[in-house]
């Protein structure tokens, strides 16, 4: 348990500071404060945890049955009596541990967490002062636009405005304003400008058309409603809802049916697989006789073993989505897991076997052909 710590702890850090740099640079590029990038840090957490366990769990097995192997401590063990599956109940209560650490986040803090994101996302995405009302700076609220004010009274009127509109490769539109006006109506929001200018850049021709106008609308709905992260709607629905309605959910999400079997499904199978992780490392370096070289044979197998699980599992999604029904097929990378530990344990149990097809299947002689 120490160990895995660690190597969760590690694992965990990695990942989440790699978002959290990339979420800092966006929300405080659209102008948000500090504590709000905290806030989102802080609520991302989960999901990131909840995704390094089985390899944090997996880790720390590995580790261990490496570390009584290289101080021969392992070989003490199993001399006085201690079979492979006598030492892997070890092993299986920790990964029940972990499995139950990952229950608690896939259905409930994982969910939780990202829906109060997703709430949070929408509260500041409708925040028009926090996305466009700044000072004296240039923001960029969406590629190939660029917004300038430079000055805000009380009233909320913006003075000398500036907004350069990239987005058509063809053209390329600034307007500048003395004064402008954000108005919200039901259609969305808009930017009215009054007494300004727009300077349209044809880059056919590189012909420039300058209008002069007393007032002009301008619509920044899909500036505003741009969105930081792109969350599904099913992932943070509860386990007991999506147990209860699945149809429900698949209808007020926009999702399919077999998107939902997935999310509900893939919750279970992810906490399996933790008990999997930690069995399919323990039970590949419990394989092979003693080398001077250490079990690195052994722990690059048991690495490739949990990769090709985990590739099974990647590819038992496509199915199900296409066809609900087919849910169960989510679980049979958790029971070909089980299977090769097992499998794995009884070729332990049994080293002349182990060394019979090690050798090529090459066959003993036996005393009567002697």
């Amino acid at each position: 348990m120490v160990l895995f710590g660690f190597f969760a702890l590690v694992l965990v850090s990695i990942l989440w500071i790699n978002k959290a740099v990339r979420m800092f640079d966006k929300l405080i590029g659209d102008g948000q404060p500090a504590w709000v990038f905290l806030e989102f840090t802080a609520l991302t957490l989960p999901a990131v945890i909840g995704g390094m366990l089985p390899i944090a769990a997996f880790a720390a097995a590995v580790y261990v049955v490496y570390r009584l192997s290289s101080d021969n401590e392992l070989t003490v063990i199993q001399a006085t009596g201690y079979s492979p599956f006598r030492l892997g109940r070890a092993v299986l209560v920790f990964g029940v541990i972990v499995a139950l650490m990952m229950s608690l986040l896939a259905h409930m803090l994982i969910p939780g967490s990202l829906g109060q994101l997703r709430q949070r996302e929408s509260e500041i995405s409708a925040n028009v002062a926090a996305r466009l009302l700044s000072e004296g700076e240039f923001l960029h609220p969406a590629p190939g636009v660029t917004f300038y004010i430079r000055e805000i009274t009380p009233e909320g009127e913006l003075r000398d405005v500036f907004l350069s509109d990239r987005r058509n490769p063809d053209r390329t539109v600034s307007y500048t304003s003395s004064r402008a006006y954000l108005v919200a109506d039901g259609a969305g929001s808009r930017l009215v400008m009054v007494d300004g200018m727009a300077q349209n850049v044809r880059t056919s021709d590189t012909r420039l058309f300058v209008t002069h106008f007393d007032d002009f609308s301008y619509d920044i709905t899909s500036l505003l409603s741009r969105g930081g992260i792109n969350l599904n709607q099913v992932a943070f629905t509860g386990t007991a809802e999506l147990l209860r309605d699945p149809e429900g959910v698949a209808e007020r999400s926009g999702a399919s049916i077999g998107e939902v079997m997935v999310e509900l499904h893939g919750r279970f199978a992810a906490v399996l697989m933790c008990v999997v992780a930690a069995l399919v490392g323990f039970s590949t370096l419990m394989v092979g006789s003693y080398s001077r070289l250490g079990v690195w044979r052994q722990v690059l197998a048991a690495f490739a073993l949990l990769v090709g699980v985990e590739v099974a599992r990647s590819a038992s999604l496509g199915p199900v989505l296409a066809n609900a029904a087919l849910w169960p097929l989510l679980y049979l990378p958790v029971l070909a897991g089980i299977v090769l530990s097992l499998g794995l344990l009884w070729l332990a149990h049994h080293p002349a076997v182990w060394a019979w097809i090690a050798s090529g299947f090459r066959r003993r002689p036996t005393e009567a052909a002697a």
